[in-house]
């Protein structure tokens, strides 16, 4: 591969699906990126602007109304303050038919990379669900099991979890829960629990989806935050809840000075926010 031959669209349009094929936290129907818009770098911001509620009276018939009242906005940022980075190179005295294939792999798992800091990022921001949406403490973790009628029920604790959001108001299209691969093994074990293979949709086609249960849509991830396996903070909530941009703003292909080599490098810049913290709730569960 020559620099003559590099052609940096390509390139990121490559790394782009690869991020989009491996994410789980980042993909659409978990986060929105309603507000994505130009982003030109890191230390960009997108400013989301919002509407108060608005006041409904009673009309009484042959009595004026009262008079209009003014509206209140409430805008808050989303901040692109995240920025991550690949470099690699490929030696010369690989042969030139196999340096493509070398090339290819290596991007993936480029996207790989990528795909595990911006998923762990969003995953962190479970510190901001709305105090009336937390089910278990640190203090008092849940400990899911598969006895039936029992609160902590694996089953019965997603019932809470849904109740919990249909408290606030928040829609019931579109819910999602994260699961640990060990919370997961346990809702196989529920006959109520829909896989998502049995379920007659395509939805299994989606990253990470493993079913239904509860009225959610079921994910899977490593990417669960926990403490030394214990205190795992399992995100659920709907799409609106967080937003998320993104945006590869370099790619380039060069020869390092010092090697008989070819290198590409890329950065990523991106940002997540917790835009409604109501539509977002965490069960803290330990696994025993």
């Amino acid at each position: 591969m020559t620099l003559n031959n590099f052609i940096p669209a390509i390139w990121a349009n490559e790394i782009a699906r690869n991020l989009e094929k491996f994410l789980v936290y980042a993909q659409p129907g978990v986060v929105n990126r309603d507000y994505e818009g130009e982003i030109s770098g890191a230390g960009s911001s997108v400013k989301i602007n919002g509407i108060g509620p608005v006041t409904v009276g009673n009309y009484v018939k042959n009595t004026n109304i009262g008079d209009p009242e003014t509206l209140t906005d409430a805008q808050t940022t989303l901040t692109i303050d995240q920025q991550k980075y690949f470099n690699f190179q490929v030696d010369d005295i690989d042969k030139a038919q196999t340096k493509p294939k070398v090339m290819a792999n290596a991007m993936l798992r480029a996207g790989y990379g990528m795909r595990d800091a911006i998923d762990q990022y969003i995953a962190s921001l479970y510190t901001d669900a709305a105090a009336a949406n937390l089910i278990g403490t640190d203090a008092v973790p849940k400990v899911p099991n598969n006895n039936a009628g029992d609160p902590s029920n694996v089953y019965n604790l997603l019932v809470d979890a849904a109740v919990a959001l249909t408290d606030s108001k928040v829609p019931t299209e579109g819910r999602w829960v994260i699961v640990p691969p060990w919370f997961y093994g346990r809702l196989l074990k529920e006959p109520i629990f829909v896989k998502a293979n049995e379920s007659g949709s395509d939805q299994a086609l989606r990253n990470g989806i493993v079913g239904k249960a509860a009225g959610f849509t079921v994910l899977q991830s490593h990417n669960v935050p926990n403490t030394a396996g214990t205190k795992y903070k399992i995100m659920f909530g709907v799409g609106d809840a967080i937003s998320y941009a993104s945006q590869i703003t370099e790619v380039e292909g060069y020869r390092p000075e010092k090697r008989f080599a070819d290198a590409v490098k890329g950065l990523n810049v991106f940002g997540a926010k917790v835009v409604y913290p109501e539509m977002l709730g965490v069960l803290t569960c330990n696994p025993a």
